[in-house]
């Protein structure tokens, strides 16, 4: 509207006129050419009147360059007055000095409103997915439930009593520890001769414990439980009043926590050294029936005693197995259930060794309990008269007044809990030589070329021929192995601070277990297993490798040369481990009791005792003599 000069002097004027149009102060109605880029970046011209804009509209002075560079951004409007001719009605309109809202162009308007209906469309696109996708969670989560397996789980199901209330021992545990407060104020009482209080805090404590009694549960209390916690709950309330102090009921109670771990591994100790004790300990009708047996063998005739056939002893095609023991019951249980599986009887040969005590009464048993068709022999160990001490380290080391010092020393302690440490080594088995003959099998039996070691502490379940069939690749001993993530390996049995042992063996190597062993005698004479074993005992004289019994010496001695069995061949711990899975025990061929919980004992785990004593037949006239019944190993 300026470039032209005879508009120059006009400019002021122009300026002025501007201004009112800033402030809405025009009162004509002005066309207004507005240029903007449509969406499709095409340019429009549009006419529009100035009193139809709204007054967020910006007015913009052109001339000013400032301005206009500052607002390029804005539309640039020009006003035109509809008589192009005349200079007086030309009119500059400038910014308005006080702005109230900015401009925002119509083409922005409708981007934000497509970016708007992006996201609506975006959302209601992820919410129908998101709805999708819950659907088939929840379909997916219902057919996985359909296939638990909601039955109870043995005795550590959720659905056992105690488990109907989640707090169903908090009764009993609450007057347990008001017990244990009492105690503690009660000890703070007596320090400061406060007898009225002392006295009625140890009334009620022997009466809290009256009424719990053995209860573990809630459902188990006395009806009078509750009033006792009450009545405890105030007379602790009242001595927290007049004797509570921070630090002195921390020194009591620490005192009390240390006077109870000690009373804990004292009693500890009794019950080891009692358990050793009742272990070795045979009960009264067991040791009944060897002495009715041994005095009933004297009044027989030469006539009577039958020998075996010498041919089926010797024979190598036939199955034989080894038991050294001096207990008639058991071992006539591990004879009773291997011919009862036994699919050919007559093909089966048990080769019995026992002491001279117990010589007798093994014998009289079998000659009138005769498996059918099967063949037994029983040999007395004091016979084999190679086994001496000039032969075997055991039997010189035994003799030994140093090794009868140790073995014994038990004796000379002043109580039950000194010796319990010791009383463990005076167990027979460690001491008799039926325990160590098994390292001399080939020279027992010379004629044989495998054979099938048994402890008197196991029950056959099946047919244990197979065994024979076992291909051992060249080892000496096949046998179950019995390690279970860092249990029952060599570091457990052997000082491995030893550098005998350190150099000559793997602490992690997997242990084995004796009670039921496949030994190939001929590998055993050709890798000379017998001197291997002498070689150790030697260096242990001095107990500095091993401490006691075989397995240590037999770990040694079998080294890389022992193959694994299949574990359902031999099951361990049913003497000792109450937790055992009760399918393995059934489907395995040969259970083993051992530990110290022995079936025929009363120490006996009860829900394992069945699987023992359903091959000792109870009507014989020897168990009734002796009063040995189904009640007594129930």
């Amino acid at each position: 509207m300026f470039d032209c000069p005879q508009c120059m002097d006009k400019k002021e004027q122009a300026n002025a006129n501007s201004l009112a149009v800033g402030n809405h102060k025009v009162e004509k109605d002005i066309d207004i050419i507005v240029t903007y880029t449509d969406t499709s970046g095409a340019i429009k011209i549009r006419t529009v009147k100035s009193k139809d804009l709204s007054a967020s509209w910006v007015w913009k002075n052109p001339i000013d360059d400032n301005q206009s560079k500052a607002e390029d951004s804005k539309p640039e409007t020009r006003f035109e007055h509809s008589n192009p001719h005349s200079s007086n009605e030309h009119v500059d309109i400038n910014e308005q000095p006080h702005k109230t809202s900015s401009l925002i162009h119509p083409a922005k308007h409708k981007r934000r409103a497509l970016r708007q209906e992006r996201r609506d469309r975006r959302t209601a696109e992820l919410i129908q997915v998101s709805q999708k996708m819950m659907t088939q969670m929840e379909e997916a989560a219902i057919e996985r439930a359909k296939t638990f397996d909601t039955s109870i789980k043995g005795r550590y199901g959720i659905w056992r009593k105690e488990y109907e209330s989640p707090n169903s021992d908090s009764t009993v545990k609450l007057m347990r520890d008001q017990i244990i407060m009492a105690k503690a104020y009660a000890s703070i009482a007596k320090a400061k001769n406060e007898t009225v209080i002392y006295d009625s805090l140890i009334k009620h404590s022997k009466r809290s414990q009256q009424a719990i009694e053995k209860a573990t549960f809630d459902s188990e209390l006395a009806p009078s439980a509750v009033d006792r916690a009450k009545e405890m709950g105030h007379i602790l309330a009242l001595a927290k009043d007049q004797f509570y102090d921070c630090i002195i009921m921390a020194r009591k109670l620490r005192v009390m926590l240390q006077s109870t771990e000690a009373n804990v591994d004292e009693v500890k100790k009794k019950s080891a050294s009692l358990t050793q004790l009742a272990a070795k300990t045979l009960p009264k009708p067991l040791h009944c029936l060897p002495l009715v047996l041994t005095t009933d063998y004297f009044l027989l005739t030469d006539k009577d005693i039958k020998i075996p056939d010498k041919r089926f002893l010797e024979d190598p095609s036939l199955y034989h197995y080894a038991i050294f023991s001096d207990n008639v019951l058991a071992t006539s249980v591990v004879v009773n259930s291997t011919v009862l599986h036994a699919k050919e009887p007559e093909k089966h040969v048990f080769h019995i060794v026992t002491d001279k005590l117990n010589f007798a009464a093994m014998k009289m048993w079998f000659l009138v309990n005769h498996p059918e068709g099967s063949t037994i022999e029983v040999q007395n160990v004091d016979d084999f008269t190679w086994l001496n001490a000039s032969y075997c380290p055991v039997l010189r080391q035994l003799e030994s007044s140093r090794m009868r010092e140790y073995y014994f020393k038990a004796h000379q302690t002043s109580s039950l809990t000194a010796g319990s440490d010791n009383l463990k080594y005076r167990n027979p088995k460690y001491l008799s030589m039926l325990n160590h003959l098994r390292f001399y099998l080939p020279e027992v039996y010379p004629k044989l070329d495998k054979i099938l070691f048994l402890d008197d502490d196991i029950v056959v379940q099946k047919d244990l021929t197979p065994l024979w069939n076992v291909d051992l690749h060249g080892m000496v001993n096949g046998a179950v192995e019995t390690c279970k993530e860092s249990f029952h390996r060599f570091d457990k049995y052997l000082n491995f601070s030893n550098p005998k042992i350190a150099d000559n063996f793997e602490p992690n190597a997997c242990g084995w277990a004796f009670g039921m062993n496949m030994f190939d005698l001929k590998e055993w004479k050709k890798r000379d297993i017998t001197g291997i074993y002498h070689g150790w005992q030697n260096m242990n004289e001095e107990r500095t490798l091993w401490k006691l019994g075989t397995l240590p010496p037999g770990l040694i001695t079998f080294y890389n040369l022992t193959h694994p069995l299949e574990r359902s061949w031999h099951v361990l711990g049913l003497g000792y481990d109450p937790a055992l899975n009760q399918t393995e025990i059934e489907n395995a061929a040969v259970v083993h009791y051992n530990g110290n919980y022995k079936p025929w004992l009363d120490l006996a785990i009860s829900k394992y005792r069945s699987y023992w004593s359903r091959y000792v037949k109870f009507d014989n006239p020897y168990l009734q003599m002796c009063n040995i019944n189904s009640f007594m190993l129930s």
